[in-house]
C-alpha cells in the first residue's frame, strides 16, 4: 500500500461532480460557469475544471489569462472567461488560444480588439461594487467605440457581466438594476448584448432574478457555503486536509506550549505535534480550532507556528504516524474549513485558497 503524502490536500472530484448537479437543481440557469481562479480554490484547477465540466458546467472562469491558458495546455476547450488583466500584458496569447476576454474600461476593449484573432469579449460593468467594470458615467462611449468595432469583424460580443457585493437584498436588487439599464443600453445601440451573468454562488441560491443566461459558481462547487446561511445545503466538501503526527510526547501538569505559553497543561497531557504551520496557509491566529485524531477531535493547544502547531490530546493514546485532520467532510467526523475560517476570524475561501505548495495534492474519486 501507498503511503500517504507527509502532508495532504486529498480532493475528492466526485464531491466537485455533486456540488455541481446540486447547484443546476438549486440555481438552474441555461449556462454555468464553474470559475476556477487561484488554482481552482487550492484545489487543483485542471482537476476541479474537468470534474465541473463532467458533472454539467460549460463554461469556466479565471481571473487572469495566465490561469485561462494553464487550462487550454492540460486540453481543456471549453469556453474561458478571464477578466483581470495585467495593464502591460499582451493580450494576443490570450485570443490565439480561444480565451475570452473580460473587459472593463474602454482602454481594455482597445488592447482586446488590437490582440487580433477577432476577440470574444464580455463586457463586465461595475454595477456598485466600486471594483473593475465599466462606470456608469462611460457606457456611452464604451458602446459607441464596440459597435464600431463589432461592426468592423473586429471583435465579438458574448456577454455582459457584473458582480455583486452580497451586502443584502437591497443592495443586491439595486445593482440588478444597473446591470438591467446596461443592458438595455446595449441593445438600444443595436447590439445583441450575448450571455447575461451577474449571480456568483451566493446570489444564484438566494436571487432567482439575477440568475440570467449563466450563473458562475466558485466557491460553491466546492463544497463550501457562500454564506453562513448555505451552511445547510448539501454541499460536499472536497478538499480534505491532513497531516501525519511528527512527535508525541507527555508531560507534567502546568507545561507551557508553544510560544507564548498561550496553552499550559492543566493535568500531566499528551501532545501530538502536527507539520502543519502558517507557512502551509493554516492561520497563526486560529485558537480555538480541533483537528480530527481517529474518532476524536481535540483543540489546537497554543500559538501555531511556521511549520507546525501542538494539539492537547489528554489521556487519548496515541502514535507518530498517525493522521490528523484538521478539516474536511463533516460527514467523516472531521471539522469543516468553515469551522477553521470561524476559530480564524476569516472565511472559508481563505482557508482552502491559502494553502501552500508544501502541501501535496492528491485526487480520489471516492470522497473523502
Amino acid at each position: 500500500m501507498t503511503a500517504r503524502p507527509f502532508r495532504e490536500a486529498r480532493i475528492a472530484v466526485d464531491a466537485i461532480a455533486h456540488n455541481v448537479e446540486l447547484l443546476r437543481r438549486l440555481a438552474p440557469s441555461r449556462h454555468l460557469m464553474a470559475v476556477v481562479k487561484a488554482d481552482g480554490y487550492g484545489h487543483g484547477a485542471v482537476t476541479a475544471a474537468r470534474a465541473a465540466l463532467e458533472a454539467g458546467a460549460d463554461h469556466l472562469g479565471v481571473a487572469d489569462v495566465a490561469e485561462g491558458l494553464e487550462l487550454r495546455r492540460a486540453g481543456i476547450d471549453a469556453p474561458v472567461l478571464a477578466w483581470l488583466h495585467d495593464p502591460g500584458a499582451d493580450l494576443a496569447v490570450a485570443t490565439e488560444a480561444g480565451i475570452a476576454l473580460g473587459v472593463s474600461s474602454r482602454a481594455e476593449l482597445e488592447r482586446a480588439a488590437a490582440a487580433g484573432h477577432r476577440p470574444v469579449v464580455h463586457v463586465k460593468v461595475d454595477t456598485g461594487l466600486s471594483r473593475n467594470g465599466v462606470v456608469e458615467s462611460e457606457w456611452g462611449s464604451l458602446l459607441e467605440r464596440l459597435v464600431e468595432l463589432v461592426e468592423a469583424g473586429d471583435v465579438r460580443l458574448d456577454g455582459v457581466f457584473s458582480h455583486l457585493s452580497n451586502t443584502s437584498p437591497d443592495d443586491d436588487r439595486a445593482q440588478l438594476e444597473a446591470f438591467e439599464r446596461f443592458v438595455e443600453a446595449v441593445q438600444s445601440v443595436g447590439l445583441e448584448p450575448g450571455i447575461r451573468h451577474l449571480a456568483a454562488s451566493a446570489a444564484a441560491i438566494d436571487l432567482p432574478e439575477t440568475r440570467f443566461d449563466m450563473v458562475r459558481a466558485g466557491i460553491a462547487i466546492f463544497g463550501l457555503a457562500p454564506a453562513p446561511q448555505h451552511r445547510t445545503l448539501a454541499l460536499r466538501p472536497a478538499m480534505e486536509l491532513s497531516a501525519s503526527i511528527v512527535s508525541v510526547k507527555r508531560v507534567p501538569a502546568g507545561s507551557g506550549v508553544s510560544y507564548g505559553y498561550l496553552h499550559r497543561t492543566e493535568g500531566s497531557s499528551t501532545l501530538a505535534l502536527v507539520p502543519l504551520g502558517y507557512a502551509d496557509g493554516v492561520p497563526r491566529h486560529a485558537l480555538g480550532a480541533r483537528v480530527l485524531i481517529g474518532d476524536e477531535l481535540f483543540p489546537v493547544a497554543g500559538r501555531i507556528a511556521m511549520d507546525q502547531f501542538v494539539v492537547d490530546v489528554g489521556d487519548r493514546s496515541v502514535a507518530v504516524g498517525e493522521r490528523a485532520v484538521l478539516f474536511g467532510d463533516s460527514a467523516t467526523g472531521a471539522p469543516t474549513a468553515d469551522d477553521w475560517a470561524d476559530a480564524a476570524g476569516t472565511i472559508g475561501y481563505e482557508i482552502v485558497t491559502r494553502l501552500g505548495r508544501r502541501v501535496t495534492r492528491t485526487t480520489t474519486r471516492a470522497h473523502a
